[in-house]
């Protein structure tokens, strides 16, 4: 499983289809989701714009993936 890291949360579950690669672009993301083809946490997610957090999993075409959230150099450590 790939760990993703992100410095904001939530991001809607397009976004990271898309900026991870998973796909072409944000436009065919929203159609993978919508047919049924990702899953979240283990369930079927129809929702393009889920809000997705830390410790989510994504399922998409036998890859999954682990959101993680970072600190920025900015927030306190």
């Amino acid at each position: 499983m790939r760990v993703v890291e992100i410095t904001t949360e939530p991001v809607e579950l397009y976004k990271i289809l898309k900026f991870e690669g998973m796909v072409a672009s944000g436009g065919e993301a929203k159609l993978v989701i919508a047919d049924g083809q990702v899953l979240l946490n283990g369930t079927i997610e129809t929702q393009k714009r889920k809000k997705i957090i830390s410790g989510d999993i994504i399922e998409f075409n036998n890859e999954k993936i682990s959101i993680q959230r970072v600190k920025t150099i900015y927030e306190k450590q």
